[in-house]
């Protein structure tokens, strides 16, 4: 090998190296959605007196649905932005504080809606 390409390997090899390591080049993040998320316009279709069916086609399927309390379903959302979401400037959700939840009576009803305020508009 001649000096000449020595030293354009060497170069190459130095600069490929000290690249990979600046914070311009980062790594990709993606944004992760959990749960549904809903706004207080669809919150407010769900009325007093919707069966589950109806409250599914409105809403789509709860986040949570526990066993021990089978007549209230939770929608939970939570948001972190990633690459893209950082570059758009979309806040970060955290701690369930989007948290909509439907109470049915025993009649498979719905009763009660709580946390519309805590969904955006």
């Amino acid at each position: 090998m001649s000096k000449l390409s020595v030293a354009t390997t060497a170069l190459l090899l130095a600069s490929s190296v000290s690249l990979s390591a600046c914070s311009t080049f980062g790594v990709y993040k993606i944004d992760l959605p959990q749960g549904t998320p809903i706004t207080q316009t669809q919150a407010q279709k769900v009325q007093v007196g919707m069966t589950p069916n109806q409250v599914l086609y409105v809403l789509g399927s709860p986040a949570m649905r526990d066993t021990l309390a089978p007549n209230r379903w939770d929608y939970i959302y939570d948001y972190t932005p990633g690459t893209y979401g950082t570059r758009e400037d979309k806040p970060e959700i955290k701690n369930a504080s989007q948290h909509l939840i439907i109470y049915f009576n025993d009649a498979g009803t719905v009763q009660k809606v709580s946390g519309i305020d805590s969904l955006p508009n």
